[in-house]
C-alpha cells in the first residue's frame, strides 16, 4: 500500500466543500424569479460565516491552511510560471492555487458583503438596507450584481486547472481534498501535520457562526416605516 501523508486538514476540506456547494446554491436560488430569495439571502450568511472561518483559520490552522504558507511572493510566482525552469512540488497549494484562493475570498466577499446592503424591490432586503445613503446603496447593488460574474470565471479557470493538472500531469487534485492525505512521492513526511486541530476548528467555527448571527440578526438596524 503507498504510503501517504496527512496535508489538507479535516476543517479545511469542511470549508472547502462546504464553500463550493454554497457558491452552486447561491447561484441556483439567484435564478429562480424571486421564489427562493429568503433562502438565497440565508445562503450568503452561511458564505460570510464560512469566510470569517476561512480567514481565521489561515491565521490560527495548520501550516498548510495559513495564508503566511502558501501565499506567494512575485519572485517565486515569476519563478513558478517561468517555462525554461520545471515547477518544483508544493506540499500545500502551488503559488497559482494560491492566488486562486485569495480571488475567491475576495470576490465571495464582495458578494456576500454587498448583499447586506440591498433589496430586491418586490420581496426583501439585506439586514443594513437603508442603513447607508441611496448613492452608496447603488454602489452595492452594482457590486452584487456584476462580482458574480467574475466568480464564475474564476470557477471556471479553477476547473480547468484541476483538468490539466489530471490529464497532463498525472496529478490528481480532488482526491487529497477529500481524504486529506498525498502520496509519499509527492510530499515528503517531513511536510506533513500531526494532526488536524479538530477541537480548535469547532471553537473557531462557532465564534464565526455566532459572529455573523450577531451580525445580521442582533445588530441588524431596525429602520422605522412610515406609511402615509
Amino acid at each position: 500500500m503507498t504510503e501517504k501523508h496527512l496535508i489538507w486538514d479535516l476543517p479545511l476540506r469542511i470549508f472547502h466543500w462546504s464553500f463550493a456547494i454554497t457558491i452552486l446554491a447561491s447561484w441556483y436560488t439567484s435564478e429562480q424569479d424571486g421564489e427562493m430569495v429568503e433562502l438565497h439571502m440565508q445562503l450568503g450568511f452561511v458564505a460570510l460565516a464560512l469566510i470569517a472561518f476561512r480567514i481565521l483559520w489561515g491565521v490560527i490552522g495548520p501550516k498548510h491552511a495559513r495564508f503566511s504558507q502558501f501565499i506567494p511572493s512575485p519572485k517565486t510566482l515569476i519563478s513558478y510560471l517561468h517555462p525554461a525552469k520545471e515547477s518544483k512540488a508544493t506540499p500545500g497549494h502551488n503559488p497559482l492555487g494560491a492566488l486562486m484562493v485569495v480571488l475567491m475570498i475576495v470576490l465571495i466577499s464582495l458578494q456576500a458583503v454587498s448583499g447586506l446592503f440591498i433589496n430586491d424591490d418586490i420581496f426583501s432586503s439585506g439586514p443594513y438596507y437603508g442603513s447607508i445613503g441611496n448613492d452608496l446603496e447603488k454602489v452595492m447593488a452594482f457590486i452584487h450584481h456584476n462580482t458574480f460574474d467574475f466568480m464564475i470565471a474564476a470557477i471556471a479557470l479553477h476547473i480547468g486547472a484541476i483538468a490539466y493538472y489530471w490529464y497532463i500531469k498525472k496529478q490528481n487534485l480532488v482526491l487529497p481534498m477529500i481524504t486529506g492525505k498525498k502520496a509519499a512521492n509527492q510530499v515528503s513526511a517531513i511536510d506533513a501535520i500531526p494532526h488536524s486541530k479538530l477541537i480548535l476548528g469547532c471553537v473557531v467555527a462557532i465564534c464565526c457562526v455566532g459572529f455573523i448571527y450577531w451580525l445580521v440578526i442582533i445588530n441588524a438596524p431596525v429602520l422605522e416605516e412610515f406609511f402615509y
